[in-house]
């Protein structure tokens, strides 16, 4: 056959133009590629955060040559754990977060029990002891000492005569053993516990054993996730945990006091603003200031924590007993040193931080 130049040509933008139009069938699934996170800008990225995508996400570029990433992103120090509790192990692992980032956590395995303060007192026994004999009571915004005065008290505090959690001789009504902490911690509990202190002993959870995974190096994103309140429907991912604290214990939700309360029963925090019940172990509903911290050279807030999200939690109050001002919605902010941060809520709040500004791990 003769050569035809037009005829060759023709046939090559077919081949060209069918090609084009099966690379954009939406039928199609687009060539996925990978990006590294390039946290400070500097158009080079991370060998160890990546994540894949048919297009370039926001702060993730293809290079993968950055061996200095650490401009305002701080990773965790996994040295701070077992610095404060020599009873945690950490180690390092595979995982997938939320904005579906491929990286390292560190899996942190803690028996809830801290080395670093005693746990408890929680009730106190008779209406005539001080403070040191019980622990705290969050309301309202304030952390209340529950001391005898407190328990003698109650109905007033509550504008509610049914509070009688004592008898004639001044003795406080507290769960004995460790079938009255589990009866009496029943979302459900009966009239046989009402006008109970409820009081679980660090001996009731010898074997309880917690593990947390927060990625190595945060990875920050453009939108909060607010926590879950409850168990996740199907395919929920959202964690309800706030974080864990430098010796392993964790910061839980919320306590749910209006469950308590409406039992007439009062189940308070130690001074260091934990608790116990048999399947959770020994968590926080409050920071202190008792468990163990990290201060700051520059007067700053000491480090009290880690989010879910890998990024640092510090105490409310800085060297100068002031609040940091400034913050976002999630109770966070970043400076120079510490990169995006969080701030703990007061104590009172029952509450440590509002929102995730980070992606966390979802296996």
């Amino acid at each position: 056959m003769k050569y035809n130049p037009s005829l060759f040509f023709c046939l090559g933008m077919v081949v060209i133009l069918t090609a084009f139009s099966a690379c954009n069938d939406d039928d199609d699934v687009c060539p996925t590629l990978t990006w590294f996170q390039d946290a400070d800008g500097d158009g080079l990225g991370n060998p160890d955060v990546s994540l894949t995508a048919c297009e370039q996400p926001d702060g993730y570029v293809a290079d993968n040559t950055d061996t200095d990433e650490s401009g305002t992103v701080i990773p965790v120090d996994a040295a701070y754990f077992t610095t404060a509790n020599a009873n945690i192990t950490v180690t390092t692992v595979a995982c997938t977060l939320s904005d579906g980032t491929n990286t390292q956590c560190y899996q942190i395995v803690s028996n809830s029990a801290p080395t670093d303060h005693e746990m408890g007192p929680w009730c106190p026994d008779n209406i005539a002891d001080d403070a040191s004999a019980g622990g705290i009571w969050l309301e309202g915004g304030v952390a209340y000492d529950v001391d005898g005065e407190f328990i003698e008290n109650l109905a007033s505090f509550y504008n509610d005569n049914t509070w009688q959690m004592y008898d004639a001789n001044g003795d406080i009504f507290v769960t004995e053993t460790e079938d009255d902490c589990i009866n009496a911690a029943n979302p459900n509990v009966g009239d046989a516990y009402r006008n109970f202190c409820v009081e679980c002993l660090p001996s009731y959870i010898t074997d309880i054993s917690t593990t947390f995974l927060i990625p190595v190096t945060p990875v920050l994103q453009s939108n909060a996730v607010f926590f879950a309140t409850g168990p996740g429907g199907p395919g929920s991912t959202v964690p309800s945990t706030r974080g864990v604290a430098l010796n392993g214990v964790e910061f839980s939700a919320p306590a749910p006091v209006n469950n308590i309360l409406s039992a007439y029963t009062l189940a308070p925090f130690d001074d260091a603003g934990g608790h116990i019940n048999v399947n959770q172990g020994y968590h926080y509903h409050a920071a202190t200031g008792l468990s163990y911290s990290i201060a700051q050279p520059d007067g700053h807030a000491p480090l009290i924590g880690y989010a879910m999200d890998g990024h640092a939690i510090y105490d409310l109050l800085d060297a100068n007993g002031n609040e940091a001002t400034g913050l976002d919605d999630c109770r966070g902010q970043t400076d120079d040193v510490r990169g995006y941060h969080y701030h703990v809520d007061a104590a009172g709040a029952n509450n440590f931080i509002n929102c995730l500004q980070g992606a966390y791990v979802i296996n």
